[in-house]
């Protein structure tokens, strides 16, 4: 008989969490408008509301922060972190930063301009925020299955050439670089094949344009990688990484996904007059280039981390609680994006509340149900997070309109996933008594998701 699946770390500290009941979360959703961000961590039973900094460090990373370099210039830290970087990505030259939308912030001020176009698949909110707060543009270049949740694909998160080329032909004086999202959060973190990734750094190439990853969650890239294309599956993770990382010109990484720890980014890139000017900017936004934000305890903790993460037993166990619960929802008829992705759970509200209708925000809905519900925080990933038009002001409604529950590493049970998928159920077994949504009633001019305010209509 085969053993049974079992995680591949034991517990060794633990920490408690509250059950509320109806009527107090009830009161908390209403004293923040209706934003689950605005919801206190103690008043969240599970919180899935983001991976990012929300993981459990090992005892080897905290055993590495006792030993951070705290030197302002020059600290050992930073030179552990570079090896790191070098050792797994093969860039030699990195900047620290405070986390990935620092990363961002530094790279696009050397790189974007106003009237730019920046190509590439499905840029997640910070990416297309810091683009579009330059006065230029994204657009994305996902195959056209990424957009229907009931097809199977294996690789959703692939950029679509023909629609890459035509931007490139049309625009291409205009387009600074092509971005390509590892995995592809907002559809649902979808792996790219590295078949893809290959075609489009020649394509790049063609134009003579530069290939950046946005590298948050590159390591569950490369596991379904080795899972899912056949002339990888005898390559290590570190091997597939490595050649991935062969296909692009620079990368930015917010370290709290992949690299298992609460903050930390970096950018990294081989042209040393890129690496002089984002130095720059790393000095005024962030900090002196061998710290940028970040202590040396973290940052070693940060390249332990990048070790730990590309290892295949952790990430195994990993991605294996999100199948876990993935299956029982669909178990459960619940819709949600198929093929299972990498960190989290993407419900598909528009199936789910088939009869709301977008101006009401039917993912918002559904995520406060769920809360409502056992506790539960998830995140919309749908026409709130898009936000409006730059130019037209008006409501963008993406194709996908989802609730993402991204899973914490090594933090909750399976245990906790069963909780999850029955809360769900319930809300699920009630949908059609949910007859009405939400309505904006305060939001900034842009990543309006994270402080918006609303009310319910009905």
């Amino acid at each position: 008989m085969d053993l049974p699946f079992a995680e591949s770390y034991k517990i060794k500290v633990v920490e408690s969490i509250h059950r509320s009941t109806l009527e107090e979360r009830t009161n908390w959703i209403r004293n923040a408008h209706f934003n689950l961000f605005q919801i206190k961590s103690d008043q969240i039973f599970i919180d899935l509301l983001t991976d990012s900094g929300t993981g459990a460090m090992s005892d080897k990373q905290w055993g590495a922060i006792m030993t951070g370099d705290e030197s302002y210039a020059g600290a050992s830290s930073y030179y552990n972190l570079k090896d790191a970087i070098h050792d797994i990505t093969g860039f030699p030259l990195y900047l620290p930063t405070h986390q990935g939308r620092a990363a961002e912030n530094v790279l696009f001020s050397v790189l974007v301009k106003e009237g730019d176009i920046v190509p590439g698949n499905s840029h997640f909110d910070t990416t297309k925020g810091h683009i579009e707060f330059r006065k230029a543009s994204a657009i994305d270049c996902t195959i056209d299955e990424a957009f229907d949740t009931t097809a199977y694909h294996l690789f959703k998160g692939n950029v679509a050439l023909g629609k890459l080329e035509d931007v490139l032909k049309k625009s291409g004086d205009n387009v600074p670089f092509i971005i390509l999202t590892l995995t592809n959060n907002s559809a649902g973190g979808q792996p790219v094949s590295l078949e893809n990734m290959h075609a489009v750094k020649k394509l790049a190439d063609t134009y003579n344009k530069p290939v950046l990853f946005d590298s948050a969650r590159f390591a569950e890239n490369a596991y379904f990688i080795k899972l899912r294309e056949p002339a990888y599956k005898d390559k290590s993770i570190r091997q597939i990484a490595k050649e991935m990382f062969s296909c692009a010109d620079m990368m930015t990484m917010s370290s709290k996904k992949d690299a298992i720890v609460n903050m930390g980014g970096f950018i990294a890139m081989r042209d040393p007059e890129l690496f002089r000017q984002c130095s720059m900017f790393n000095i005024m936004y962030e900090g002196y280039i061998t710290y940028g934000g970040m202590s040396g305890r973290d940052m070693n903790a940060l390249a332990q981390g990048l070790y730990e993460g590309t290892d295949f037993d952790y990430l195994e166990t990993r991605i294996k609680q999100v199948e876990y619960l993935g299956n029982r929802l669909v178990e459960f008829g619940i819709p949600i994006q198929a093929p299972i992705g990498g960190h989290a759970i993407f419900i598909d509200a528009k199936r789910f509340l088939p009869h709301l209708p977008k101006e009401e925000f039917p993912a918002q809905t559904l995520a406060i149900q769920l809360y409502l519900e056992a506790g539960v925080r998830g995140v919309e990933i749908g026409a709130l997070l898009a936000d409006r038009d730059p130019v037209t002001r008006e409501n963008r409604y993406p194709a996908l309109e989802m609730v993402r529950l991204a899973i914490p590493r090594r933090v909750y049970t399976n245990n906790h996933m069963d909780v999850v998928a029955v809360a769900l159920k319930n809300v699920f077994d009630r949908r059609n008594d949910i007859r009405s949504g939400m309505r904006i009633t305060r939001e900034a001019p842009i990543m309006r998701h994270f402080t918006v305010e609303l009310e319910q209509l009905g």
